[in-house]
This record gives structure tokens, sequence and C-alpha cells, in this order.
């Protein structure tokens, strides 16, 4: 089945996976249990939905302060040309760069907006003056630094 597209996912399906996203170190048997369902017909399931591209991994989710983030900036980023190639060698800079957590191409009048950590306001100041602003193709950056997130979701809705 090809990867990224639309699969069939029956009720079952969408309980395993309602289960995962919250909670990805659930035990098969666990989620068997909860799933109405054995633990080896479960963990077919799984690895069913593991190989058909549904699942893509399994991540901890960590707590930005403990580990010394305590700054998130949010940048947009317009580029002097759209030609695809100055497009993917843009990607292809960003996605060496640690700190940049997402970037996403999106339409309109900014062409990437970015998601950046870093542990204080001067050290987001040196990577936005060293790695971000003199990058190739680069028009203009306009940053947001993050005042609060009221709300911090991973994954997507897994619908009934």
């Amino acid at each position: 089945m090809p990867q990224n597209q639309p699969i069939h996912l029956d009720s079952i399906d969408r309980q395993i996976l309602r289960n995962l996203q919250a909670e990805g170190r659930v035990t098969n048997v666990e989620l068997a249990s909860r799933a109405g369902l054995t633990a080896p017909p479960c963990l077919r399931r799984v690895r069913a939905l593991e190989e058909g591209g549904v699942i893509r991994g399994y991540h901890a989710d960590l707590n930005p302060e403990t580990l010394g983030y305590g700054i998130m900036v949010f940048a947009m980023v317009s580029l002097k040309s759209q030609a695809e190639a100055d497009l993917r060698a843009f990607e292809e800079h960003i996605a060496q760069l640690d700190p940049v957590r997402e970037c996403h191409m999106l339409n309109g009048e900014i062409d990437f907006v970015l998601k950046i950590v870093a542990h204080d306001l001067q050290e987001f100041q040196r990577f936005l003056t060293t790695h971000l602003t003199p990058a190739p193709n680069v028009a203009h950056v306009k940053t947001s630094l993050t005042i609060r997130t009221s709300k911090n979701v991973p994954g997507v809705p897994v619908d009934e």
C-alpha cells in the first residue's frame, strides 16, 4: 500500500491509534484490552498500521524548560525566489539546524514558518543573525516570541 495515502481504518484500528497517540508506552496487553482484543491480533494490527505508514514512530514528550530551553519563537521567513530549487535549498539548510523544531511551507506572502527553541534570548539572537537571516535566498524574517502556550496537543484527531 502506498505511504501517505488514506487507508481504511475500522473502529478497532481507530481505538488503537487513539490509545497509542495518547500513551505511546502502553503495553500491547493493555492496548489489546482497551481495544477489546487479545494480544496477538492487536500486535498484528499495530504492525500493519506501522507498515501502512499510519504510525510513523514513537517519541518521548520532553519538557523544554527542564532541559533549559526557556525561549520558543515563531519565525516567518520570506524568500527572494520561490523556484523549486531555491525552496528545496532553504529546506535543506533548515534541516541541519537543531534549534528549528518545525518548518512549514506556506502559501501567501510568507514562504515558511519555523518553530525555534533557544535557552535564552541572547542565544536566539545569535542563531537568528548567524544562521537564519544570512541564509541563501532569505529576503526577510519576522519573529514572534511565545509568551505562553495554552494548548499543545501532538498528533491529529482520530475520528470515530
